[in-house]
């Protein structure tokens, strides 16, 4: 059947992808075990707490939009409707890869400078805003403007270094959280109309015939 020949190449290409890792890690004088290194953990439950809700949230809209993309598709062929989606679903599993990884910070050590690096995230940002501005004008698009606000607000929190740690960790904290949440609730509601309208086509096509 198509479904296992599928999960059998899945499985063949994460077989070569820990292979690869496994040798890429150990050419690096570093131990396999250190693959499968265990996160940090610690008795007290709210340490990092909102840290790990924020990259929760994260995967929030990948999760939505490329389930919403895969559903669309098998109702509806037509790629211009549905590549929004998909667009979207690469830019905020690109955005929850950073966060995860911390690509950004490894960028800079190996001498990227860091307005470089702010500067390429803000042209894929806007031109993602750019090629997809009609799409974003037929939703609720302040919602995703506020968050992204706070982010960058947050950002800047970031590269101010404030010298008290306490208030530093609330203006950069607490506005990246709350964006994420305003972002997620954007897609959530975006998908959300654009499966009905998907599902409503088929339907009213379904009816005509």
């Amino acid at each position: 059947m198509t479904i296992y020949r599928s999960l059998f190449r899945l499985n063949c290409l994460s077989v070569l992808l820990v292979g690869f890792l496994v040798l890429l890690t150990l050419m690096s004088g570093l131990q396999v075990s250190d693959l499968f290194f265990n996160p940090f953990f610690s008795p007290n439950p709210t340490l990092a707490l909102l840290t790990r809700t924020f990259q929760l949230l994260c995967s929030v809209p990948v999760i939505v939009c490329t389930f919403s993309y895969g559903l669309a598709k098998t109702i509806q062929l037509r790629f211009q409707e549905n590549r929004f989606i998909l667009f979207s679903a690469l830019l905020t599993g690109g955005f929850l890869l950073n966060e995860i990884y911390r690509i950004h910070i490894y960028m800079v050590a190996v001498g990227i400078p860091k307005l470089g690096v702010c500067l390429l995230y803000a042209v894929v940002l806007f031109s993602y805003g750019w090629f997809f501005r009609l799409e974003l004008q037929s939703t609720p698009y302040k919602i995703l403007l506020a968050g992204l606000g706070l982010l960058f607000f947050a950002i800047g929190v970031d590269t101010l270094k404030l010298q008290n740690q306490i208030l530093a960790s609330l203006l950069e904290g607490v506005p990246k959280l709350f964006s994420e949440i305003n972002i997620a609730f954007y897609y959530w509601y975006v998908c959300q109309c654009f499966v009905e309208k998907a599902v409503h086509k088929t339907v009213n096509s379904s009816v005509k015939i």
